[in-house]
């Protein structure tokens, strides 16, 4: 049984773990709340990192999610720049970075993720190649980018797409390259990705799909040149910014023996975001779940704030199952794609077209049961469908297609409202 004069005790600084001293707070958690961080920084948000902050629109005071009088003023120790190196479970103790001890009754893993790297021996290691996670590889980046006329964008997903959009922004050559068949494969339909696809070409992008990446080339300077493709062409580029997936922060799971997932990791939780050590938690990019279609983990600032939360009420004493309708967002260029629920399973998809060129909605059905939506600058669809899978609503697919038919009049009839 856990001793709960010996406190909670967060590994991890980030949004997670700032909304989980919070709503503990909030809550009338008395004990004493440690968050410790491996960054300089104190807690901030990320999204805007490769959005709003890597083009310069947001300056760095902006992504604080706290003044830095709010932690003492609630009683919640953060420590940052030390890392936790080892979780004692026998002792419930954890030792930090720079050989202090850390006592525990509670602990709870927020440890994130981190980008999957482009291998060394392909190039990885060349200076000019950037990966994207924190403040520090931002502040890199936006100074590179300021030297550089012609950029490389390896990976098809969210932040490598986001990161396309704000280098043509900033006037740059933009050439981003897809190993899979098409970009968002992992995440979105093939209607979906169209939309996406149509946008960044009608700004610029050279956009290659179904190409990988065989190798980084060096020019004679020592740095990033290029890059020759599996086809044998070659590209031209002052700058790469690598954007191929996340792996699990899982490290100090793994050899502290708590359960954890394999391929890109995750430490394993139940229902109230319990490990297999009933005195450890996990919450956010770390965590691995059960959504009703097998293990997996989201990263995304919704997951990251309600996972929290129920977290927190786990601790307090008061558990409810997590059990989310996921959302997630992504900038790019002045459109919007927001995206609600898991699409995983999905047999049938049905399009919708927009209001305006090149916007519309994609609706995913698992045999007669809604699952999802994505919006390409379509709110009124996004926050309908947001809704619906909150209240179990079942909208008709046929009805869903006629762009005629409005959206209040395309739940089937008998289904919940």
């Amino acid at each position: 049984m856990a001793d709960r004069d010996s406190g909670i005790v967060v590994v991890g600084a980030g949004q997670a773990a700032l909304t989980l001293a919070e709503t503990l707070r909030r809550g009338g958690e008395t004990r004493a709340i440690t968050l410790i961080g491996d960054e300089a920084h104190p807690p901030y948000q990320r999204p805007p990192l490769s959005k709003a902050y890597l083009s310069g629109e947001m300056p760095r005071a902006r992504l604080w999610l706290k003044p830095a009088d709010w932690y003492a003023a609630q009683g919640v120790d953060l420590v940052t720049g030390t890392a936790v190196t080892a979780i004692d479970r026998a002792r419930a103790q954890v030792t930090l970075s720079d050989g202090g001890v850390r006592a525990y009754g509670h602990l709870v893993l927020a440890t994130g993720s981190r980008p999957r790297p482009f291998p060394d021996a392909a190039g990885g290691a060349l200076p000019g190649v950037h990966l994207i996670r924190g403040i520090d590889d931002i502040d890199r980046l936006q100074a590179a980018l300021a030297q550089a006329a012609r950029i490389l964008v390896i990976g098809g997903g969210y932040i490598g797409l986001e990161a396309a959009a704000v280098a043509r922004g900033l006037g740059k050559a933009v050439t981003l390259i897809e190993a899979g068949p098409r970009i968002l494969a992992r995440v979105a339909c093939d209607r979906s990705a169209e939309m996406v696809r149509a946008l960044h070409a009608g700004h610029g992008v050279d956009l290659r799909e179904g190409v990988g990446v065989a190798a980084l080339t060096e020019g004679a300077w020592g740095g990033v040149a290029g890059a020759r493709l599996s086809d044998g062409t070659e590209v031209a580029a002052d700058l790469v910014i690598v954007g191929i997936g996340g792996l699990a922060n899982d490290a100090l799971a793994r050899k502290a023996g708590l359960a954890c997932g394999a391929g890109a990791g995750g430490v394993i939780v139940d229902a109230r975001c319990r490990t297999s050590d009933p005195r450890i938690l996990a919450i956010g990019d770390v965590a691995l779940f059960d959504l009703g279609q097998g293990l997996m983990r989201l990263e995304s600032v919704q997951n990251a704030c309600d996972q929290a939360r129920a977290a927190a009420a786990t601790l307090l004493g008061q558990p409810a199952p997590y059990a989310p309708v996921p959302w997630f967002w992504s900038d790019q260029y002045d459109r919007k794609l927001q995206i609600a629920g898991v699409n995983i399973g999905a047999d049938r998809t049905v399009y919708r077209p927009g209001r305006q060129p090149g916007t519309g909605s994609v609706w995913y059905f698992r045999g007669h049961s809604f699952v999802a939506v994505d919006a390409l600058s379509d709110p009124r669809a996004y926050m309908t469908g947001k809704r619906w899978l909150e209240t179990g609503a079942q909208p008709c697919p046929e009805r869903l297609a006629d762009a005629a038919t409005d959206l209040r009049e395309a739940v089937a009839e008998g289904a919940a409202a």
